[in-house]
């Protein structure tokens, strides 16, 4: 496997470490020279030097031969907007991290399915905890063929849930409107602006996002 990350922030370089331990191809992107020469003698990667937001800086990060792209730097508005630049450049999977929730709906919005919320998954882990419970994450639920990915319902989409025009071996697992679970059934109606949570096989995710994409 090989992982591009877009800045070299505190999460990202442990990132990169647990991946050069389990021998995969790490390049980090960094504007801070200074940055890279402290980095490069700890950790034994390949470095680009520039903005990683930039298309001329990602296209040297080589994307047709990388697996994934992280974007983990500490500013929410930097990562959109180079996952939405890598994603024009053909990474097959991005990974954006935000740290205001309030950007979520948006990303979710533009299509960027693999995106993270550290301190609210840190802090699910901790309350659980507290209450003495053990998490089981959803990562080691759905796995094999399996996918999970999300959009939010335009006009269009307000319509039952059987009456929606998915792929074979897709189904709707639940809805998050005005913040509240809603577990669906194939009768319940969805409203515009419903978050809509999806698992489907993975042999048909490329024409789920495709359609996604053609109805955003």
């Amino acid at each position: 496997m090989r992982a591009v990350f877009m800045g070299a922030s505190t999460l990202a370089i442990a990132t990169a470490r647990l991946l050069l331990a389990r021998r995969h191809e790490v390049v980090v992107i960094e504007r801070d020279k200074d940055r890279i020469e402290a980095l490069a003698d700890d950790l034994q990667c390949g470095y680009i030097h520039g903005d990683g937001s930039k298309p001329a800086i990602l296209r040297e990060a080589d994307p047709e031969h990388t697996t994934v792209l992280f974007c983990l730097t500490g500013s929410d508005q930097a990562n959109i907007i180079a996952s939405l630049v890598g994603r024009s450049l053909g990474f097959p999977r991005v990974v954006t991290k935000i740290d205001d929730p309030a950007f979520e709906h948006i990303c979710i919005e533009l299509g960027l399915a693999d995106t993270i919320i550290p301190a609210r998954a840190i802090g699910r882990h901790l309350a659980d905890m507290a209450e003495g419970r053990d998490p089981l994450e959803l990562s080691t639920m759905i796995r094999e063929e399996a996918r999970a990915l999300s959009f939010v319902a335009s006009a269009a989409d307000a319509v039952a849930v059987d009456a929606l025009d998915l792929p074979s071996q897709t189904r709707v697992v639940c809805v998050y409107r005005d913040g509240q679970l809603v577990v669906p059934d194939g009768g319940t109606v969805l409203r515009e602006g419903d978050e809509v949570v999806l698992i489907t096989h993975r042999d048909g995710l490329d024409k789920l996002k495709a359609k996604l994409r053609r109805a955003d």
